[in-house]
């Protein structure tokens, strides 16, 4: 096998050579059943006998590397894909750059390394916990199957990184490994591992906000760790980039054509106010101050993933060489950063200021400020509706010391343009800020499902085109077969 076909033989799809290790083979296989039975378990409800047009990898070249086809769910092909090996590749940051990219996991940064590996893997059945209502409430045929797509490939993300645990950690690997499937999204004895995926995704204006949101996270994570001088984490989080894409397409143009039903909905009713919230509600489509609440809220549950702005640990994982920054390779500093600095936004006395520390110490927060401006790129391209549509409305990113629980202001309220509050004055003004019940109530009333091919919910518009190419009415899941 080359390393960029993919071997189809065996119980596990793989480019990394299963058939010639036995003990990773067997640790896999006897890993699988358990993963199917999670997946039957917490896995899309309702639908797993359902046959639904996906794309499954079949290579791992920029070309031509996923087929399209109809399968059920519990039969899909998850496997373990590696991007192909960069020959003399070294190590590209911190105080081991220039050597050769490692092959193996080096002793001193095994404890380091092996949980970077599970918290990214905990992140990646999570999502797929979090969603697996929403097949019920579906917009149409064609955001049904995009849902199961985007739920099929964390599914297989997990496998990379349980690929990774089992193959290089040992018996420690296997527990981890086991333990992910063990672990429940927003359950309170055994939770996940980072606070916004315990969080409940319960309608699909939610779902695509997480899917912008939080799934570049998951981005900039990828990017960060595809720098990694442990090579074969690097040339996981290189495939896996390749199919997050999606992902993010779905939150982007999933928020997008709310936006563009809405604008259509209040111009054919005349509406020239888009902060009329009744009068557009009454038109049976997402009003436009909701989707900023729903912004604001996904946007500061995102950012508390990053953790703390000032990190050791950050340091210490890019000194070792195992989590880079984003695009490190297209960065012209030293990748040393031992003397360099970066500004940091902190609280002092009382007031949110901007201050210069070690660049190693900032690391989360460079990688925070990286995910602001990419999401900030998307902000725009909705807005780009807005503005063809005649509205001066415009979307906006809070500032990032709204509704914090993790870092420098998690201590302190503040609004979305970054100014303190106090507790009453937070108390009062929270429910113009971030979703309130009557927000959430009216949300859920529109989610009614419609999976005839070719229909769309009233208050979302349809694609500019289809998955694969395919026409507007094609039958994306069988929802009768």
């Amino acid at each position: 096998m080359d390393g960029m076909t993919v071997d189809y033989n065996g119980l596990i799809p793989n480019n990394v050579g299963l058939n010639d290790d036995a003990r990773v083979r067997k640790a896999l296989e006897t890993w699988y059943p358990g993963y199917i039975d999670w997946w039957t378990q917490m896995g899309p409800e309702g639908f797993q006998d359902k046959l639904v047009y996906l794309r499954t990898a079949v290579g791992v070249g920029s070309e031509g590397w996923a087929k399209f086809g109809y399968v059920r769910m519990p039969e899909y092909r998850w496997g373990v894909l590696l991007a192909p090996e960069v020959e003399g590749r070294t190590i590209p940051f911190g105080a081991h750059k220039g050597e050769r990219a490692w092959q193996e996991v080096p002793g001193e940064y095994r404890a380091m390394l092996r949980r970077l590996l599970v918290i990214q893997g905990d992140t990646e059945p999570a999502s797929v916990e979090q969603q697996r209502h929403l097949g019920a409430t579906a917009p149409s045929n064609y955001d049904l199957r995009n849902l199961f797509q985007v739920n099929v490939e964390e599914g297989r993300h997990l496998w990379a990184m349980v690929y990774l645990l089992q193959k290089y950690f040992g018996r420690d690997g296997r527990e981890e490994a086991q333990e992910l499937l063990h672990r429940r999204s927003g359950d309170r004895d055994s939770p996940r591992m980072l606070g916004a995926f315990n969080e409940a995704t319960p309608d699909w204006l939610s779902f695509f906000m997480f899917t912008f949101f939080t799934d570049r996270d998951g981005k900039m994570q990828l990017h960060a760790l595809a720098q990694s001088g442990f090579d074969p984490l690097s040339r996981t989080c290189r495939f896996m980039l390749t199919e997050e894409a999606h992902h993010m397409f779905v939150g982007e143009t999933g928020v997008q054509r709310i936006v563009q039903r809405t604008c259509e909905a209040m111009r054919d009713a005349g509406i020239d106010d888009p902060t009329d919230v009744e009068r557009v509600r009454a038109l049976g489509v997402i009003d436009l101050p909701t989707l900023q609440k729903k912004a604001n809220l996904h946007f500061s549950l995102t950012l508390d993933l990053f953790g703390n702005e000032i990190s050791t640990n950050a340091a210490n994982a890019f000194n070792a060489g195992l989590k880079g920054r984003y695009r490190e390779d297209r960065l012209t500093d030293d990748h040393v950063l031992t003397d360099a600095t970066y500004p940091v936004q902190r609280l002092k006395d009382g007031a949110i200021v901007q201050e210069d520390v070690p660049a190693l110490s900032a690391l989360n927060m460079r990688l925070r400020d990286d995910f602001v401006t990419d999401a900030n790129a998307g902000v725009a391209r909705w807005n780009r509706v807005l503005e063809r549509a005649g509205f001066e409305y415009r979307l906006r990113l809070p500032h990032v010391a709204f509704n914090r629980r993790i870092g420098e202001f998690a201590a302190i309220h503040a609004d979305t343009q970054g100014r303190m509050l106090s507790e009453q004055q937070w108390a009062g003004g929270k429910e113009t800020m971030l979703p309130s019940d009557d927000d959430n109530r009216f949300i859920e009333s529109l989610m009614r499902p419609v999976h005839a091919p070719g229909s769309y919910a009233d208050w979302i518009a349809p694609p500019r085109i289809g998955i694969d190419n395919k026409p507007g009415n094609f039958e994306y899941v069988k929802i009768e077969a």
